[in-house]
């Protein structure tokens, strides 16, 4: 992920900002409702902002033009919801493409629906269906994460061949070239970043469940449940 400055040539690199724009603008009105009327959760959207930033800065070369790094996406889309997270992705990106030339600013709302959309509404999909189904809480979290992570860069993949289509077998032979060479460092980093968000999950239950509890994330029978379990 993290398509570098001009790299998507017109008019990929504008559609991208026009698909990203209503996610981006819903989010900020949720973030504002946060703001207004639980504030004691701001502490907490903080970290997973600090969260997203420490673990997308992470790169590792994958393949030209783009890299490959945890996204960090996952924890906020479970607690806070894909649209709030979408919103922390942008400003993560904008400080990455400002200052450490991580991305770039034509490329910024393609990086915004792969990192700040498409994978945290997987990954919120996910918690909600397999929370509903009884799954353990951390398996869910953990899967949630992990395939959040993965679709990513199956999204930047498929940004990419539309792009850059290859000669001979068009879209599907580029976007299946371009995720190949992602899954060889992105597997094993999913992998890790899932574990990471279950444990980093596990820990704020033990200390702060009150405002899982307030944001809907868990019941407080649920919670009651799970630590009983962990203690």
């Amino acid at each position: 992920m993290h398509i570098m400055e001009g790299f998507l040539p017109s008019p990929w690199w504008q559609i991208w900002f026009l698909i990203s724009a209503p996610f981006l603008a819903y989010g900020m009105y949720q973030l504002r409702q946060i703001y207004e009327e639980r504030r004691e959760t701001l502490p907490l959207l903080a970290v997973a902002g600090a969260f997203i930033f420490v673990l997308s800065s992470l790169k590792l070369p994958s393949v030209t033009g783009s890299c490959s790094h945890p996204t960090g996406t996952g924890l906020g889309a479970i607690v806070f919801g894909p649209f709030i997270t979408s919103v922390l992705g942008l400003i993560v990106l904008i400080y990455q493409a400002l200052f450490l030339a991580h991305g770039g600013l034509t490329t910024l709302g393609a990086n915004v629906f792969s990192m700040g959309i498409a994978g945290p509404l997987l990954a919120y999909g996910i918690y909600r269906a397999g929370t509903k189904a009884g799954i353990n809480p951390f398996v869910v979290v953990f899967l949630a994460a992990s395939l959040a992570d993965l679709f990513t860069y199956i999204i930047t993949s498929l940004q990419l061949a539309l792009a850059f289509p290859a000669e001979a077998g068009g879209i599907m032979t580029s976007f299946l070239a371009f995720g190949t060479v992602f899954a060889i460092t992105q597997i094993p980093l999913a992998i890790i970043e899932g574990l990471i968000i279950a444990l980093i999950f596990k820990y704020i239950i033990a200390v702060r469940p009150d405002l899982l509890v307030r944001l809907d994330v868990l019941s407080q029978t649920a919670v009651n449940r799970i630590r009983e379990a962990i203690a």
